[in-house]
């Protein structure tokens, strides 16, 4: 009775461990109202465009207030001051673009670049051994650089890593057609389907990839372990 109670015990802090470390995986990466932040001004821009009459500086002008309005809620959250400062002037910058090339589509261009640029980010992390997936989670949970002595955590945020380059290569499959095709509709409403959902599946796939890429011994994401020779 004593070993089973013991047993029980071991798996009750074996479950609680896991769901610590799901609960942190989902809260650093979930980014569940940046994601919702994100898709607010580029569909104010399509309804503000369609419903003014086809009017770029209008929707440009609507675009750019409900990025204001995001910016000053998300500092009143004590967001970042320089994540909110570059969302606003990424909105900004859209609107200016359309204005000056006349091409209503052109407000999207920026998402396209940051989208590639993000993937080739990501992807490059993972070529140098530095999977971005892992520096986020690690910094957040004050690991320095340790977690990149234990070989089972850089392996399992390298694979995850890939989840999160794939939510960008799908934006760009389906963002530059529709750009090219000069498809405003569908565009603003691809804006909704890739940004929230695809952010959830993103997040909760790569978490998949991590519990299943670590040994089923692997302590989790909060105790990194050292290689064999390699100082703690």
């Amino acid at each position: 009775m004593g070993q089973a109670g013991g047993v029980t015990q071991d798996r009750q802090a074996e479950i609680v461990e896991h769901s610590d470390d799901r609960d942190s995986f989902m809260r650093l990466l979930g980014g569940w109202g940046s994601a919702i932040d994100a898709m607010l001004p580029p569909v104010a821009f399509g309804l503000g465009w369609y419903l003014s009459g086809e009017s770029i500086a209008i929707g440009g002008l609507v675009a750019v207030v409900v990025g204001a309005v995001v910016a000053g809620w998300r500092l009143s959250q004590r967001a970042r001051p320089l994540a909110v400062l570059i969302s606003l002037l990424a909105v900004a910058l859209g609107a200016l673009i359309a204005l000056y090339t006349g091409e209503v589509v052109d407000f999207f261009l920026p998402r396209l670049v940051t989208n590639a640029l993000s993937a080739l980010a990501w992807m490059t992390s993972i070529a140098i051994r530095w999977p971005l997936l892992g520096v986020v989670v690690g910094t957040a949970l004050g690991q320095a650089r340790r977690w990149r002595q234990d070989p089972d955590l850089l392996r399992a945020y390298s694979r995850a890593s890939w989840v999160w380059v794939g939510q960008y290569v799908v934006r760009l499959a389906v963002f530059i057609p529709l750009w090219l095709l000069d498809a405003i509709g569908p565009l603003t409403i691809s804006q909704v389907v890739l940004t929230w959902p695809l952010v959830a599946v993103c997040v909760a796939g790569s978490w998949w990839v991590v519990r299943r890429s670590l040994p089923a011994e692997h302590p989790g994401l909060r105790h990194p372990r050292a290689a064999a020779g390699t100082p703690e």
